[in-house]
């Protein structure tokens, strides 16, 4: 052993001497406990259950039918075969026919798709259903459905042989460059393991082909009760519940002789391996450093847990401080990297690090990504470094354990699920608090960096290049990448160096201005408060959750001001502003300043409006007013900086027409607008980025932001009034004045009238995209608003019904759409339906038909009944969020709706009437102003 190493042993051995001392106050070989607030138990048949009560939300219940059982444990003749039994669940069970489940639910105001789901995944399928406890009698319909999946979905042959389409539909919307390269890179990443041929997509040609009973028998197989977990999280009774679950599931029964499930190998690399893919389609470079597969242990113990959770966690962290620090670097050498110690397939991790290349090319990004590497192995992290780490975890784990009694109970199932999967212990946050608050300090330094020797072990790696076919670069080779990996340990590399950094965010406090008016609107419960520089701030006092402050700030004006000479100075200036840090602190810095705070605040510009954005803790409250009123009163102009940000924006933009549907809509807006100069950009182009000018920019954001006066700033949150009155006098009445009011700016963008069609030829894929556009002059009111969004929900319903589940046409499309109030009045409605070329006309004609029954006849009155209580069902949850209420309160403040409709929503919504749709359909599908753009395969 030479001298260094010597040191470097005996310097770890003291560092875990120290250590011990630190956690001696926890027991590392103590077994990590269970959560005592959910209750785990086993049926006879081996089932597993978890039960948790929880009332985030009230009066709703979290769902699950977890199966361990994916596309890994597939038959040749069965690839795909999992995930179509997933689809099959929702095309008729033992105790509801063909599409009577998801009208039961959509009856109820469980949506399918946005709450009613599931996912097959390698190793698992995962069942969703969000159950609203309203009406009692939801919850055992609900565990109904979730036996009907465990043990009776029906398999009938007409509805396998109709389900055929809809699912390769789904496998055609995944085709294009990405995917083309994804299936040549894949099997080399797994080379020598049955997860290498078995995606869980399957194959088309087999899912066009494969007989009923292979689909059948992978249910017999591997749909049993000791593969399955039954999980309710909700607004429930422990006790009724686990006798439902007993009732419900004791009776299900395993296979006499059932098979093994497997756990599928991932063998380790016994040599470095490198593959280059390219596509004419592909809009960026992209570089992967897989290194070879460690096979893990549960965590069991403390000590387990404070080596993954922790150590690991804080080395991740650093490592991808640096990397981001390159890429916000004047001279970045990629546009973003990264890396960490991640699950590989289940029972295996592996180190993998990426990089997106920036102006510099493929080669540059590489090198930097392994020079980072080589200096992490050879000299670690610092101590500043680690600190900041430390602060940056102990900060997030605070904020969970403050907000401990208001977490969402599909956050909780979420835990549960990989308990059951993956086995990842649940001590619960109170436990998880007192682990990282006790184990963190202990930590060392050189225990952290002695994972860098883990990457040393386990050198052997695979490299995956991927890009565009065509670019202005030499592009790597298979040899050249294997011997940039093998020559990464010559690379010359020094110690990273700390730089010292301001102390304070501000030089000064500001001046405090004066509070004028205090009132309180009794209905909202809300308090107003006026300053002398003419801001006005609204309070709304919470408990939705115990720790989280949402701060949004308003003024009329924005971008519609500027005409087309500062169009792209205009459009870019808060994304040009944002990449060079304000006051003292470049980006880099102020994320280092902030380690260990909960606190943020930007402001951006945008068509119509300058809007502050910010969040925080309750204690990093001033700290989110600062950054506020930094961002006013210092902006911070770095030529080297904004070039480095504009050269990795043009790296980045500079293939996106490559891309077949970015291509369509670019023309598509071409075709909006007319090629009018003051349109959005569709897509960016590169070139945009040159005209952006950058002391007008900032001379554009300092004439939105150096007048505070008629700025509205909107609250909410666990906000105490004594506590945060002096910061607003001088943060918010601090701000500097001159006086001038905001007013909406119409620039007298349109979209064109008249009625257009473009057909649009691009792409290898057998793919088509219907992009409709309706558009025109409408009389805006909030009802008519409301109208027209449940219009859009109620085509939604019939395009699942129609085109998806009778043509089997579509896999997902719809509608959406709105009524403008400012700058002028009016709508647009757009309807997109990705499908194959072969049925668009077909499915053209058949969502033009649901449009027209609407128009004539109005929707059926069962539709409409679903959109009312799906909307009152999302009303009820979201009343006790804290955003919803912030943006309940801008469009109040900010767009003049009227305050009593947020307390009379349930009147409003359910006297909406079968004549309110049918008028709103008249008049935003009129006809008279519409794009019809389809984009078809190239000839």
């Amino acid at each position: 052993m030479n001298k260094r190493k010597l040191f470097s042993a005996i310097a770890l051995l003291l560092c875990l001497s120290f250590n011990f001392q630190l956690t001696a106050q926890v027991n590392l070989s103590e077994k990590l406990p269970l959560d005592n607030k959910v209750k785990i138990g086993k049926l006879a048949n081996g089932l597993t259950y978890y039960i948790r009560p929880n009332s985030k939300p009230e009066k709703k219940v979290e769902l699950r039918l977890v199966v361990n059982a994916g596309s890994i444990l597939e038959d040749n003749d069965q690839q795909g075969l999992a995930h179509f039994t997933e689809h099959m669940a929702f095309n008729g069970t033992k105790n509801f026919k063909k599409n009577e489940l998801v009208n039961f639910l959509q009856s109820i105001g469980v949506d399918f798709g946005a709450d009613l789901n599931a996912y097959t995944g390698f190793d698992e399928t995962v069942y969703i259903l969000p159950i609203p406890l309203s009406d009692p009698a939801n919850f055992t319909k609900g565990l109904q459905i979730l036996q009907d999946w465990a043990g009776g979905i029906s398999f009938e042959g007409k509805q396998i042989d109709d389900e055929r389409g809809i699912i390769l539909e789904e496998s055609r919307l995944g085709k294009g460059a990405e995917d083309r390269m994804f299936r040549k890179i894949y099997p080399k990443q797994y080379e020598g393991s049955r997860y290498a041929q078995r995606l869980p997509i399957g194959k088309d040609s087999l899912l066009k082909t494969f007989k009923h009973s292979a689909i059948k028998r992978f249910y017999a197989d591997w749909y049993r009760p000791n593969l399955m977990a039954v999980m309710v999280v909700g607004d429930i009774d422990v006790t009724e519940t686990e006798k439902l679950i007993k009732q419900y599931f004791g009776g299900l029964k395993n296979p006499a002789n059932p098979r093994p499930r497997i756990a599928a190998t991932v063998p380790a690399r016994t040599k470095n391996d490198a593959l280059v893919v390219t596509d004419k389609e592909a809009t960026n470079f992209q570089i992967e450093l897989n290194y070879s597969t460690v096979k893990t242990k549960p965590e069991i113990t403390v000590e387990d847990y404070r080596r993954n959770s922790i150590i690991k966690s804080l080395f991740t962290s650093m490592l991808n401080q640096r990397m981001n620090e390159l890429a916000q670097s004047g001279n970045p050498p990629f546009s973003f990297a990264g890396g960490n110690f991640g699950s590989y397939a289940r029972g295996y991790e592996a180190f993998n690090a990426f990089a997106i290349p920036g102006p510099k090319g493929p080669d540059t990004a590489l090198q930097a990504v392994l020079t980072e590497l080589e200096r992490v192995k050879k000299f670690g992290f610092t101590q500043g470094e680690l600190e900041r780490a430390k602060k940056q975890q102990l900060a997030s784990i605070e904020r969970s354990y403050n907000n401990r009694d208001k977490t969402e109970s599909g956050v909780l199932v979420e835990e549960y699920i990989r308990n059951f999967l993956q086995q990842e212990p649940i001590p619960g946050i109170e436990r998880e608090f007192e682990y990282k608050n006790g184990l963190m300090p202990g930590v060392q330094l050189a225990e952290v960096n002695a994972l860098a020797n883990e990457l040393k072990k386990n050198e052997k790696l695979f490299i995956a290049f991927q890009g565009p076919e065509k670019s202005n670069f030499t592009l790597p080779n298979k040899t050249q990448l294997i011997a940039a990996a093998e020559s990464a340990s010559t690379i010359p590399v020094k110690a990273y160096e700390e730089k010292a950094i301001a102390a304070s965010l501000l030089k000064s406090v500001p001046t405090a201005g004066s509070l004028i008016k205090e009132t309180k609107n009794e209905a909202l419960d809300i308090i107003e408060l006026s300053y002398s520089n003419g801001t006005k701030v609204i309070i709304k006092n919470t408990n939705f959750k115990q720790d989280e402050i949402i701060l949004t700030g308003l003024k009329k004006g924005g971008t519609n001001a500027y005409g087309l000479t500062d169009k792209y100075s205009a459009a870019y200036a808060t994304s040009a502003i944002q990449q060079m840090g304000i006051g003292e602190f470049n980006p880099v810095d102020l994320r280092k300043f902030l380690s260990g705070k909960t606190a943020n605040a930007n402001i951006g510009l945008n068509a119509l409006s300058t809007r502050v954005s910010g969040n925080s803790s309750i204690k990093d409250m001033e700290t989110m007013f600062q950054l506020m009123y930094l961002n006013f009163t210092q902006v911070r102009k770095d030529e080297a900086l904004f070039k480095g940000w504009k050269d990795k924006i043009k790296s980045q933009v500079q293939f996106m027409m490559a891309d077949p549907t970015s291509a369509f809509i670019d023309s598509v807006y071409k075709v909006m607008y007319g090629g009018n100069p003051l349109a959005p950009s569709a897509i960016p182009n590169a070139t945009d980025f040159d005209q952006i000018n950058l002391d007008r920019a900032i001379e554009i954001f300092k004439e939105q932001t150096n007048d505070a006066n008629d700025y509205t700033f909107i609250m909410v949150g666990n906000i105490d009034l004594n506590t945060v009155k002096p910061l607003l006098a001088t943060y918010i009445g601090g701000l500097p004045s001159k006086g001038k009011k905001g007013a909406f700016v119409d620039n007298g963008l349109r979209i064109l009238p008249g009625q257009k069609d473009l057909n649009f030829y691009k792409g290898k894929e057998p793919k088509s995209f219907i992009f409709n556009i309706y558009s025109g002059d409408a009389t805006y009111s909030e009802q008519a608003a409301l109208h027209t969004e449940m219009l859009a929900e109620i085509l939604n319903i019939k395009i699942i019904e129609e085109l998806r589940e009778k043509i089997g046409g579509i896999y997902g499309g719809g509608v959406n759409g709105s009524l403008n109030k400012y700058p002028f009045q009016g709508y647009t409605m757009v309807l997109q339906l990705p499908c194959g070329p072969e049925n668009v006309e077909k499915l053209s004609i058949a969502a033009t038909a649901e449009i027209e029954k609407i128009k004539q006849n109005g929707p059926e009155q069962k539709d409409l009944d679903k959109v009312k209580k799906s909307l009152l069902e999302k009303y009820a949850v979201n009343m006790k969020d804290n955003r919803y209420w912030s943006g309940v309160l801008q469009g109040i403040y900010f767009s003049e709706n009227d305050p009593t409709r947020i307390l009379n929503y349930k009147d409003i919504v359910t006297a909406v009437s079968i004549e309110d749709i049918k008028k709103a359909a008249t008049t935003v599908f009129d006809s008279k102003n519409r794009i019809n753009a389809v984009l078809f395969p190239e000839k």
